[in-house]
């Protein structure tokens, strides 16, 4: 997920992420559209770069947006949603939370839903190996996206991805290699 700031004067230009506002600067409320102004057909924008109708020193912040990954979604290919993967394991969705949240799963929002690799789960249960193998990427620092890549991208030296090799039940391997990348 990536948080995006629109900035429209000088003094709200300068603030880095988190700092307070100064004294005098205001903040839109969530993602409100311009206000007076813009007629049909017309460019968001003036000559001047600011949308029409914004004060000087007014901070857009239009939250949280997900970002549509496709290299991902090439990757990893077939995406279940947490109502999906809860039925095909037998829990609440709110055990797969629980279950993202430990490092057993990963899930990531797609098209605002958080959704879980179809992969991870087989034959009614989670892949066997992937809890750890997930457990040791968080604690090499991997983000949710880059242990996803990982686990997805073709390895010449393991017969296929990471995952292909959990799945065949040669975990140890891809968990020895995923410890070693953190040296």
């Amino acid at each position: 997920m990536t948080r995006i700031r629109f900035v429209r004067s000088e003094a709200a230009a300068s603030l880095s992420a988190g700092a307070p506002a100064p004294a005098g600067l205001l903040r839109a409320p969530f993602c409100q559209p311009p206000r007076a102004g813009r007629a049909a057909g017309r460019s968001a924008l003036s000559d001047t770069g600011r949308a029409p109708g914004l004060r000087r020193a007014e901070l857009w912040d239009i939250g949280c947006v997900t970002a549509n990954d496709h290299d991902t979604d090439a990757l990893v290919g077939e995406w279940m949603t947490l109502k999906d993967a809860a039925r095909e394991l037998n829990v609440s969705p709110n055990r797969i939370k629980q279950f993202i949240r430990d490092h057993k799963l990963l899930g990531v929002r797609r098209q605002g839903e958080l959704s879980v690799p179809a992969a991870f789960i087989a034959d009614g249960d989670v892949v066997k190996g992937l809890p750890g193998t997930l457990t040791v990427l968080a604690d090499c620092g991997f983000s949710t996206d880059e242990a996803l890549h990982w686990l997805f991208t073709p390895d010449d030296t393991l017969p296929g991805a990471p995952i292909e090799a959990l799945i065949a039940n040669r975990g140890t391997e891809v968990r020895r290699r995923a410890q070693a990348m953190a040296l």
